[in-house]
């Protein structure tokens, strides 16, 4: 193919005012960290777009890392060409005969950005389409459900020629909204729920939990897996907190509560992860909870455990289905791993019939009995491992389970 250039369109990225130009130099240090690897690319940006010259590039490679970037609503490989009618027509014909398959029918959306060209857009559309027929026979003009929309954008620098319009990750740049504590089970539904925040402009730091000797490394594996992948989608390096939660987790069975076990657990949980948020100036908790998927998910649940936490807790997935939500696994690449069998410290003491409507002032005065609780806290913080982990760096990885905590 001839393209020389890929433009980025961003949109208002839903932001107006002063936030804007922070949020578009976000952007543009996110691009430029993708691309890190592709020497002498260069960059301009105009308003809502942003433009990565290739420079001898081939485009696929780039196209296909920068649809995965946030905030990036769509992305086209250009032809550019000066503002000059013959070479935009001649530009538009070679773009024309290059394509791998030669469509049966096209036509012509041109944009007049730039009021100083001397035709407008009707005329171009004339003008280049015309062009296009007497050099292509077989090629007939359908304005309703053509195969190729062929788009010509003048703008007062260029005049920029294409037909692809690739769907972007959409959303917000990395970090733009703030930082979070991402709960990482390992299953099928936290690695969602951690894309999604990364979508919406948070920075992630993950918290899993585990339970040696009773969970193997092949669990752990597997979570460090799940933290790469996130980390590919952030464009930049995440943190994952391994907990150890034995002591706690033995404690709270020898409590002899068992159909409040989960509900105790993850009470334990979140404030755990508060301790590590305020350590990390994280002001929420992300979750993958879904209302009504297990038993911990009822309404009754969710609202006796979020009160542990003071910080906010947000739950992408909570109106989402199962299927939607292997769904957006298998789009993201997370759902081979999440389904391989190494379980965590998730599945381990499940009771056969966990309480979906705790009370409140039962579990807490269990909570008032265990011995030492606010030390197992503590002692689970300040056991707590951190590794940074990049998309590239290899791992050794085969666990997985069903993801029904968060």
């Amino acid at each position: 193919m001839l393209y020389d250039q890929i433009v980025l369109r961003y949109g208002d990225l839903m932001v107006k005012g002063r936030n804007r130009n922070r949020f578009e130099k976000k952007m543009l240090e996110q691009v430029k960290q993708a691309l890190i690897s592709y020497e002498h690319i260069t960059y301009f940006k105009s308003f809502g777009r942003l433009f990565v010259k290739l420079n001898g590039h081939p485009y696929e490679p780039i196209a296909d890392r920068l649809k995965d970037i946030f905030g990036i609503v769509s992305l086209s490989p250009v032809i550019s060409t000066e503002l000059d009618l013959e070479k935009i027509r001649l530009t538009a014909l070679a773009l024309m005969q290059s394509l791998p398959e030669q469509p049966s029918t096209f036509k012509v959306n041109a944009k007049r950005a730039w009021k100083k060209f001397p035709h407008n857009s009707q005329e171009m559309n004339h003008l280049v389409g015309s062009h296009v027929l007497r050099a292509m026979p077989n090629l007939k003009v359908n304005v309703n459900k053509p195969d190729i929309e062929l788009r010509v954008d003048i703008q007062e620098e260029a005049t920029y020629v294409f037909y692809d319009v690739i769907t972007g990750a959409g959303g917000f740049p990395y970090s733009s909204n703030g930082k979070a504590m991402l709960l990482l089970s390992g299953g099928i539904d936290s690695p969602v729920a951690g894309w999604l925040a990364l979508r919406k402009g948070l920075e992630v730091e993950a918290v899993h939990f585990h339970s040696y000797p009773f969970t193997s490394e092949q669990a752990k594996d597997k979570v460090i897996e799940l933290a790469k992948r996130l980390s590919y989608f952030s464009g930049e390096p995440i943190k994952l907190h391994l907990v150890p939660f034995t002591e706690m987790q033995t404690t709270l069975v020898q409590a002899k509560s068992d159909n409040l076990i989960i509900t105790l657990m993850r009470r334990a949980m979140l404030r755990i992860t508060e301790q590590l948020a305020e350590r990390s100036k994280a002001n929420g908790i992300v979750t993958g909870e879904s209302l009504g998927q297990v038993a911990s998910q009822t309404l009754p649940s969710m609202n006796v455990i979020g009160r542990a936490a003071t910080l906010p807790l947000l739950k992408p997935l909570i109106m989402m289905d199962k299927h939607e939500i292997i769904r957006l696994a298998e789009r993201i690449g997370t759902f081979e791993t999440s389904i391989l069998p190494y379980e965590d410290c998730c599945t381990l003491f499940l009771p056969k019939s966990p309480s979906t409507n705790p009370n409140m002032r039962i579990v807490e005065k269990i909570e008032s009995l265990i011995p030492n609780y606010k030390q197992l806290l503590t002692d689970a913080v300040e056991g707590t491992e951190v590794l940074v982990l990049s998309p590239y760096e290899q791992t050794a990885v085969q666990s997985a389970g069903e993801d029904s905590w968060f």
